[in-house]
């Protein structure tokens, strides 16, 4: 099925953080409202046309800081070779590398180190999101920055006043195509266009809560929540994520209840 336009209408809605009241969120409700849901190992084409069970793990991962790569390499400490296919060469060679002014996850047969084929007894997937599972934790404790951010995406800004005041932006919103950077446009399949991927029966607002309460924190979560629900319950036809709007109009949806 065809990825809809980028450019699509959308609702925005902006408050002030009740945690920190010299920041505002700024969130794109037609994103958090719509039926996106990863379909990694249930449909998913991935990035790379040569290796769909990859999903969008072909490139690595980037981590953003220190403290993303100390809390990945705790959780990495505590992978062994019943769940994560590479350990042997992490072990040996390490599992990140520099590139440019960042780190980045090794890249192993054309995949992020941490990933695991269909064929691996311990089973497909990233190992680090296993893990997770395994231990009862969210991904988002184990899994880098990236990862268990997509397709959120989060960005600062500062907004200066007329009157000279100024405030913290802070924008949550989809990580469309675009913000891959310019390779984005060349990947073969990206999902969040993609009406296949807009099938679930939970918006994302209260599929992902836990990674965007990490991102906003509880309070101005509970906050976007009621705007969500009031978006959800007007139903502004035009406003509607266009690839939900096409899941819908083609009978898809699992579970779908209205």
């Amino acid at each position: 099925m065809t990825e809809t336009p980028l450019d699509a209408p959308r609702a925005w809605v902006e408050f002030v953080d009740p945690a920190e009241p010299a920041q505002r969120v700024r969130a794109d409700l037609t994103w958090l409202t719509s039926r996106w849901h990863c379909l990694f190992g249930q449909g998913c084409r991935g990035i790379d046309a040569t290796r769909p069970e990859a999903g969008c793990c072909t490139l690595g991962a980037h981590l953003t800081d220190a403290d993303d790569l100390e809390r990945v390499g705790r959780a990495v400490d505590r992978l062994d070779a019943s769940v994560w296919q590479q350990h042997a060469v992490g072990t040996r060679e390490g599992w990140h590398v520099p590139e440019e002014d960042t780190t980045a996850t090794r890249v192993v047969d054309g995949a992020c180190i941490f990933l695991n084929d269909p064929r691996f007894p311990g089973g497909a997937g990233c190992a680090l999101h296993a893990l997770a599972l395994a231990e009862g934790r969210e991904p988002l404790t184990t899994k880098p920055d990236v990862c268990w951010q997509l397709p959120v995406r989060r960005s600062y800004r500062e907004v200066e006043l007329p009157d000279g005041q100024a405030y913290l932006e802070v924008t949550v919103t989809e990580f469309d195509r675009r913000s891959w950077g310019p390779g984005g446009h060349d990947l073969d399949w990206y999902c969040t266009g993609s009406p296949d991927a807009h099938t679930a029966v939970e918006p994302v607002w209260r599929s992902l809560r836990a990674e965007l309460v990490e991102l906003l924190g509880a309070e101005a979560y509970a906050v976007l929540a009621r705007f969500c629900e009031e978006h959800e319950r007007r139903r502004l036809p035009l406003l509607v994520h266009p690839a939900t709007e096409a899941a819908r109009g083609t009978g898809g949806g699992r579970g779908r209840t209205d």
